[in-house]
């Protein structure tokens, strides 16, 4: 079984669960961690998952994007709604920081970036209160000034571990993640893109018991079906990248990433 650490069922580009499972299933991957990350789609999440606990797990945060949309007031009945379902959930996530998008109309950049900074420190606080780990989201256009940022605010929680999810930096980076952070990392469909030749040197690289495997679905579609509609079950073309570029078999890759899921995320499946 292989399972999709990152996702977003609550996404309203999907009408029919049932058969997203279906096709999820066929491809083999069994399970998956979906995040809710704003006010519209926390209890649709939770909701999921109740729905198909054996196929969904859930996390909930407010994406970085979603900071100035998000109430002081949200944020608080998310806070809640993760206390009240601690033990349903996987970790706190998707949280994080972007710094690729300009800020909001009305709102200066320096503003959107302190709140998204609150908000992460309040994820991780949560994080550490729950006993859970966190699912991070880092961009920008270029630089590290993204990366350096959350990496600051992640040494200040050190009972919780990061993924740093969609990972696409270097291998410096994953090297202070795994040493600093006792963190992981998860790869996506754009290992299978070309000119992704450094990401694809990471995957390539990373020690085994330090990565997991994700879609972000409905985004990030992998080869040979970039552009469509993303689902679950095509965590399993990165999974067969992963094992091409490490030399080695994909049910070695399923064994092994699902085994660092399971520990990370504390499933049962």
């Amino acid at each position: 079984m292989i399972i999709d650490t990152h996702c977003h069922l609550a996404s309203p580009k999907y009408e029919n669960l049932d058969e997203l499972r279906r096709n999820s299933l066929a491809l083999g991957v069994g399970h998956c961690i979906s995040q809710g990350t704003a006010p519209d789609d926390w209890e649709l999440t939770l909701a999921q998952a109740r729905q198909m606990p054996d196929f969904i797990t859930p996390c909930l945060a407010t994406h970085p994007s979603e900071c100035m949309a998000c109430s002081d007031e949200q944020l608080e009945q998310m806070e809640e709604l993760c206390r009240a379902n601690r033990d349903s959930l996987a970790a706190i996530g998707e949280s994080g920081l972007d710094y690729y998008w300009d800020a909001p109309e009305g709102c200066d950049t320096e503003t959107y970036y302190a709140r998204q900074k609150m908000m992460l420190e309040r994820h991780f606080a949560l994080a550490a209160e729950l006993g859970l780990n966190i699912s991070l989201h880092t961009r920008e256009r270029k630089g590290s000034a993204c990366f350096d940022d959350a990496f600051a605010i992640a040494r200040n929680f050190p009972t919780v571990r990061p993924v740093f999810h969609c990972f696409i930096g270097t291998q410096q980076q994953a090297e202070r993640i795994f040493s600093e952070l006792d963190g992981m990392i998860s790869f996506t469909g754009l290992i299978t893109f070309r000119k992704t030749e450094a990401v694809q040197a990471v995957a390539a690289w990373c020690p085994a018991d330090r990565f997991m495997l994700e879609t972000d679905s409905p985004f990030l579609s992998p080869e040979p079906m970039r552009g469509q509609l993303n689902i679950p079950g095509r965590t399993r073309y990165v999974a067969e990248k992963v094992a091409a570029l490490r030399g080695c078999s994909l049910e070695e890759i399923a064994e092994l990433t699902t085994a660092n899921a399971r520990r990370f995320f504390r499933l049962s499946c």
